[in-house]
Order: C-alpha cells, then sequence, then structure tokens
C-alpha cells in the first residue's frame, strides 16, 4: 500500500483526521442539543449527534468502514482483534454495580458519618467530602467506582437542587480533577498510573511517595476552596438529607454487594472474572428488587461505547503521539502532557510513553504526573470523566453539560494540581510562576508540537465565543416587541 510522507500509511492519517474531528465534535454537542429543541422536525438526529457518549463510536464506526472499503473487512476485523477493550468493559461493570442503592447508602452513611467530625453544617461537610474523601477513595476502589459515587451523591445533593449554573459547573469541573488526581496514592486504581506500573516497577508505596501525597494536598485544596467559595448557596438551599431514602437496605445483602463489588475490582485485569461477578450481580438484583433502584445499565453501555471507540481511534495516533512525547524533556513533557490530555485520553498517553526505551525517572515522572494533572479539562481526558459526564448531564440546561464551560471551570482546580505535583519537587515552588521560565519554555519549542498544546485553547476560546452570540440571539430573540 503506498503511504504518505514520512511512512505515514493513508489509514493512519485517516485515522487522524476522524479523531480531530472527533474533539471538535466532543466540543458542539452542546449546539446539537440546541437544534434538536429548535428544530424538532429532526430531533432525534440531533439528539444522537448531541450525546457525547457516542461521539466516538460513532467516528470509530467511520473509520472501520473505511479501513473495509479500503483494505478488506478482514484487515478491520484483524484491526480489532487488536485492540483491548477490557477498560471500557470494566466502566461498564464497576459503574453499574457501584450506582446501585445497596452500595450507594452505604458510602452516603459513610460520608454522613463522617460530615459530624467537620465545624460546618451537614450540608456545606456532605458537599466538601463529595468533592475530596470519595475522589481519594478512589485509591482503593478505582477512579471509575469513585466518579460514580461522588458524580451521584453530588447530583442528589445539589445539582439537582436549584443551584446556580455557576455552582454547577465549578462542581463537575472539580470533581473531574480530583477524581483523575485522586486515585494516584496506589499504583492500581488510575488508568494512566495503572498502564506503566507494572513496566516501570512502580508499586504502591512509590508512587504514593513520589506523587500521591501531593495528589491529596491538591484535592482537598480544591475542595476547600470550593467549599468556602460557594457555601452560603450550599447551605441555603441544599437539603442535609438528600440522599436519605425511606427504606433502607438490610446490612447484610448491603454486605453482599460491597464484597462483589471488591472483587470486580481486584479481578480489574480479568474480564472473565469481573463479567462473571457481574452476572451474579444482576441475578441477585432480579432476585431481591426491592432493595434496588433502576440499574444505570443504559448509561452504563453509553460509556462503554464511547470509550471502546476512545479505543479504536486511539489506537491510530501512535505514529504522532510517541515521537512527541520521546522528543520532550522533563518540563516540557510535563506541560505537554497536561494540555494533550485535554483531547486524548492519558492513559493513552503513558502508555505510548511507556514504549520510549531508556527513559529517566524524571521523565517517568514528568509524563504520569502531567498526564494526571490534566484529567479533568475535558469529558475524554480521563476514562471515569464520561461516567460523570452521564451522571450528571440531565441537571444542567437543556439536559448537555457545555464543553467549554468544563474546560474553563476545569481550569483553576487543574492549575492547583499542577502547582502541587511540579512544584513539590524538591525545587522552590514559585518556579510555576516564573514567566521568564515560561518564555524560555515557550521558545524553545517545537512549532508542530505547539500547534498540538494550544489547539484545545484555541479550541475552546472559539466555541466560547460561539455559545456568547448564540446565548445573545436567544435572549434577544425572548424579549417582548413593543
Amino acid at each position: 500500500m503506498s503511504t504518505l510522507p514520512s511512512s505515514i500509511t493513508y489509514i493512519e492519517a485517516i485515522g487522524a483526521l476522524l479523531f480531530a474531528l472527533a474533539v471538535v465534535h466532543t466540543f458542539s454537542t452542546r449546539y446539537f442539543e440546541h437544534l434538536a429543541h429548535t428544530q424538532p422536525a429532526h430531533s432525534g438526529l440531533w439528539h444522537l449527534l448531541g450525546e457525547v457518549e457516542t461521539v466516538f463510536g460513532f467516528w470509530a464506526l467511520l473509520l472501520l468502514g473505511f479501513m473495509a472499503l479500503a483494505q478488506g473487512w478482514t484487515a478491520a476485523s484483524d484491526y480489532l482483534d487488536t485492540r483491548r477493550f477490557v477498560e471500557p468493559m470494566f466502566v461498564f461493570v464497576i459503574m453499574v454495580i457501584a450506582a446501585s442503592r445497596p452500595v450507594m447508602q452505604f458510602a452516603s452513611d459513610a460520608v454522613a458519618l463522617a460530615a459530624r467530625v467537620i465545624p460546618a453544617q451537614p450540608s456545606v461537610a456532605g458537599y466538601f467530602l463529595c468533592l475530596s474523601l470519595v475522589p481519594l477513595l478512589g485509591s482503593l476502589i478505582t477512579e471509575p467506582a469513585a466518579m460514580t459515587l461522588a458524580a451521584l451523591m453530588l447530583r442528589d445533593r445539589v445539582l439537582s437542587r436549584g443551584v446556580s449554573s455557576r455552582l454547577k459547573y465549578a462542581t463537575i469541573g472539580a470533581l473531574f480533577v480530583n477524581v483523575s488526581i485522586g486515585g494516584t496514592l496506589t499504583n492500581f486504581a488510575a488508568p494512566p498510573v495503572l498502564m506503566i506500573a507494572a513496566k516501570w516497577d512502580w508499586s504502591s508505596a512509590h508512587i504514593f511517595a513520589a506523587m500521591g501525597w501531593k495528589a491529596a494536598v491538591a484535592v482537598l485544596a480544591n475542595a476547600a476552596a470550593l467549599t468556602l467559595l460557594f457555601r452560603r448557596e450550599l447551605a441555603g438551599r441544599v437539603p442535609a438529607d438528600a440522599l436519605r431514602t425511606h427504606v433502607r437496605v438490610p446490612a447484610a445483602f448491603v454486605a453482599v454487594n460491597l464484597g462483589l463489588l471488591s472483587a470486580v475490582v481486584v479481578s480489574n485485569h480479568d474480564p472473565e472474572v469481573f463479567m462473571g461477578l457481574f452476572l451474579i450481580f444482576l441475578g441477585l438484583a432480579e432476585a431481591y428488587q426491592r432493595h434496588h433502584d433502576r440499574l444505570m445499565l443504559r448509561e452504563g453501555l453509553m460509556v462503554a461505547f464511547f470509550l471502546a471507540g476512545l479505543v479504536v481511534l486511539g489506537g491510530q495516533q501512535r505514529w504522532w503521539l510517541q515521537e512527541a512525547l520521546s522528543s520532550m524533556d522533563e518540563s516540557t513533557l510535563f506541560f505537554g502532557a497536561a494540555a494533550l490530555t485535554a483531547i486524548t485520553d492519558n492513559a493513552a498517553l503513558t502508555y505510548l510513553g511507556s514504549l520510549v526505551d531508556g527513559v529517566s525517572e524524571p521523565f517517568k515522572y514528568a509524563l504520569v504526573a502531567g498526564a494526571v494533572a490534566g484529567g479533568g479539562l475535558t469529558v475524554i481526558a480521563n476514562a471515569p470523566n464520561p461516567a460523570g459526564f452521564a451522571i450528571l448531564k440531565d441537571s444542567f440546561e437543556e439536559r448537555s453539560i457545555n464543553p467549554f464551560g468544563l474546560f474553563l471551570a476545569a481550569l483553576p482546580p487543574t492549575l492547583v494540581a499542577i502547582a502541587c505535583l511540579w512544584g513539590f519537587r524538591g525545587e522552590a515552588i514559585d518556579e510555576v510562576f516564573d514567566l521568564q521560565r515560561w518564555e524560555q519554555w515557550f521558545s524553545g519549542l517545537d512549532r508542530s508540537f505547539l500547534f498540538l498544546l494550544i489547539l484545545p485553547f484555541v479550541v475552546a476560546a472559539v466555541g466560547l465565543w460561539a455559545e456568547l452570540v448564540r446565548s445573545k440571539e436567544d435572549s434577544g430573540s425572548n424579549e417582548p416587541r413593543r
């Protein structure tokens, strides 16, 4: 087959193009949701294109169709066989189990108990713990489980209680960032850490000493800052018992479901095992329906479809991602990984970086720390983000989360994560705010990489401008005519 310059195949070029279109589509879903409300004749199509969870699956199907036409279905099928879909399957299973009423009751009781020791109103203390304690528990129960629990509790306690849009976006931005960095206290809970732990021989003790405690400081700082900023609105509008249910699930049944959840977490590398455990969970849920609410099967499948599409499209990005990562020094790598995470999955970044041989320990730290620091900027940045997105989106205007609003809301907590993960390295923390260092760093960047670095910020700025124009037009059309 003929190739493009630099030994890039046509399939790789088409894959990169479709990946870029999928990223742009991700930032455009709010526009399609708006069309679904203004053009009801085709609302079904617009709703489909406006679902963030369908974006990467849709473009992955186009890639497979192109491969089948260009190379034959056998080549497309062989490519699928080389992809590993364990992570989408695991996120689906853990999301459904963690969102069940027995597990949610246990999590809610734990948060309520911990809130008693905090000198604040129960609603304010509960909000702080949902943004701090639960994301940090992700280091034990995995990040997808922590995201599911935190998003459900925040939805019921805060976001569905008539609070301001400002609080909603600030909450989801901090949640995504805190979950991304909160799983780095161990070597198995965060997808970008899991990808490299075995190859680089990183134990849980090593990852905690190198990165985990810094991430914990950032999580607590983000949660505390947001709680203090919105404490009056939280105390005035959010009922303290928002998550209390009238019918309690028996303790024995809660224990059985927690046992299944723990077993799924332990077997996260073995789909045959955790899918078997999931079938047992479904059987128990059917047998004891009185102890369950509606299972989140549809939401979980949509999230799995999103992640599977990311796996298919991401497999064609190695030719430029690996080259870009291998050519950076530690400082460039850290900030570059944080920025690139906004337009690709952070686990893919660390995996590709792990393929580079002979790298130093500072290189390894910079890659992983940058990947987790930028994991909250977009819905595609971290594997658990689509789960939180699916749970929370109905609480927002037009039942859709503006990707540009999420990007802006996640920037402040991301900067806190960057300051902690990059500043606490034995050097003065004020180097993060040294303008001369930033100028020297930018001047030494490769121009092609610089384009990739600023791409998400340019897309976000253009999208925000378009959103403001649309909002002004809508407000103008709704004004009564004199």
